[in-house]
């Protein structure tokens, strides 16, 4: 039975206490308000407070403390002056010298008020949840209408989501496909989106590999939490929840949200609702995924993944359009790998494939961010410059030749594979006039070296 507090000197001179402890009750007495206050916190069914109470000095303090916790009471005559101050508390009930009958009626009337009152803001709570819940999905939906793009989305569900769970910070990991890896995909600071997980590294990792969702309310204490991106992001993770994002069975991602701001850890109830929500995170990485590989399969090379020639057309289109508008050079190098034709004939075509493979990422990397790089078919490839002059091109063209001369292909498969290149170079306006001169002319050049010397750069000025 609930524990009553009996508060009032008398209270304590009538049998309140041999009516409750018959009926099972437990009793605690006490003089005055002020000596129950330290008690509150205690789980209490009823006080039964003497009337004249209300002129205790800690009165208005004992109000505050005791909150939602029912009271009764107790006048031993039949004024109802000093009742007010009283009865502006919810769940109060006032009773005039009560016989047992009475006392435990009010009693049980009182608990059950109680109830009804916790139901109710439990009720209350599960419908604004519900109801955020449904604007959450709303506004979802209408941001997967208006957009493709698969981070504007993802920040557009994430802030939502982060609101509802009451987060700090939160992330989303996908999986890279090729190598298994996590990759942050977007987060709430920049600082993680250069981050990689290997599989099974950290909770997130171990969830992409299990399947299984988590909730951790001090990671110090799980050995599979890694601290690595906290040190190098200079952030402190205390708990998290991790959930998988699944798409037709398979795991293609990883949801985290990190640090509840009220300094609480994560509950279940927080878990459950994040699970609810992470569907909504996989249909986004799932249609904008496709969107993009179906936009990469029209400008993207199938072997090499750099761009093709339909890109590469728009794009000098655009830098000469540029490059008039700002009185700026645009200049193009043709790459052809020297002797590839025998590469295929002695080792095959699958090693010839990752030998071009291998030469657009050796090209990639001795190029500025701004540059492009395109396969022009066969073993030929296209770098555009922007904003480059004609001897700044033919400085970047020899350092490529360079970087290809020296490499050593399909080191890794045991080939070890020695390599020349042709370069040819051409710029807009000093020496071709439109699109078409500038493929021509740069094309020229990388033949004239290719009949001649090889290995070698020539520029058309």
């Amino acid at each position: 039975m609930p524990n009553v507090f009996l508060i009032g000197p008398g209270l304590n001179k009538r049998n309140f206490e041999d009516m409750l402890t018959r009926n099972g009750f437990e009793v605690s007495k006490f003089s005055s308000l002020e000596t129950a206050l330290s008690r509150l916190k205690e789980k209490i069914g009823v006080l039964i407070i003497e009337k004249e109470q209300y002129k205790n000095k800690s009165f208005k303090k004992f109000l505050k403390a005791s909150g939602e916790i029912p009271k009764l009471i107790v006048s031993p005559d039949y004024s109802f002056r000093g009742f007010a101050v009283w009865l502006k508390e919810a769940l109060t009930h006032p009773v005039y010298n009560p016989s047992e009958k009475e006392l435990l009626y009010f009693i049980r009337l009182l608990l059950k008020e109680k109830n009804t009152r916790e139901e109710n803001k439990t009720l209350r709570q599960e419908l604004d949840t519900a109801m955020r819940e449904i604007k959450f999905f709303e506004d979802v939906g209408k941001t997967l209408t208006s957009s493709l793009e698969l981070n504007e989305i993802l920040v557009a569900v994430m802030r939502k989501t982060k609101e509802m769970t009451g987060a700090e910070a939160w992330s989303v990991l996908v999986v890279d496909e090729t190598t298994g890896d996590l990759v942050f995909e977007r987060a709430d600071t920049k600082k993680v989106t250069k981050y990689r997980l290997k599989p099974g590294e950290g909770l997130a990792g171990w969830v992409a590999q299990e399947g299984i969702p988590v909730i951790v309310p001090d990671v110090s204490l799980d050995k599979r939490f890694s601290s690595r991106v906290d040190k190098q992001t200079h952030f402190k993770t205390r708990s998290l929840m991790c959930v998988p994002i699944k798409s037709q069975g398979r795991v293609i991602g990883v949801l985290e949200v990190v640090n509840k701001t009220s300094g609480e850890p994560f509950t279940k109830d927080d878990l459950n609702l994040l699970m609810r929500l992470v569907d909504q995170a996989a249909l986004t990485i799932e249609r904008t995924t496709l969107y993009q590989k179906m936009a990469e399969l029209v400008v993207t090379d199938d072997l090499t993944k750099l761009f093709n020639t339909r890109y590469l057309n728009r794009t000098i289109e655009t830098e000469i359009n540029r490059s008039n508008r700002y009185k700026t050079s645009l200049s193009l190098i043709f790459t052809d790998i020297d002797h590839f034709k025998n590469i295929n004939d002695q080792h095959g075509h699958l090693i010839g494939s990752k030998i071009l493979v291998e030469m657009g990422q050796l090209i990639i990397k001795s190029l500025r961010s701004i540059d492009i790089v395109a396969r022009y078919g066969g073993d030929e490839f296209v770098v555009v410059l922007p904003q480059t002059a004609p001897k700044a091109a033919i400085l970047i063209a020899e350092r490529i030749r360079k970087s290809v001369e020296h490499n050593t292909f399909l080191k890794k498969e045991g080939y070890s594979l020695k390599m020349t290149a042709s370069f040819g170079v051409a710029s807009y306006p000093e020496s071709a006039k439109t699109k078409e001169d500038l493929i021509r002319l740069a094309d020229e050049a990388m033949y004239r070296v290719k009949y001649t010397t090889r290995n070698g750069v020539y520029a058309i000025v």
